[in-house]
């Protein structure tokens, strides 16, 4: 079994986004909702659907903007 860092993507109120992907990256996308529907024994779902989950756990796990972002929180709290 496949560890992906996502795991099944919630059924939510999607969002409109437009935005233009290289076509590598379109096709790596693809190929991550066949594997993840795979693994989860679910059909693939929409490659763009993958992007929010995808960016919010590149930002949950990104040490260096959560220890950033800490500091502009902390600066903020001190000037009120």
């Amino acid at each position: 079994m496949t560890k992906l860092k996502l795991g099944p993507i919630a059924d939510d109120k999607p969002v409109k986004v437009t935005v233009e992907l290289p076509a590598d990256l379109h096709r790596d996308l693809a190929a991550y909702a066949e594997v993840l529907g795979r693994e989860s024994g679910h059909p693939p779902t929409d490659p763009v659907r993958l992007i929010v989950p995808m960016l919010e756990r590149f930002i949950a796990t990104d040490r260096a903007f959560a220890k950033a972002k800490r500091g502009t929180a902390a600066s903020g709290d001190r000037s009120s």
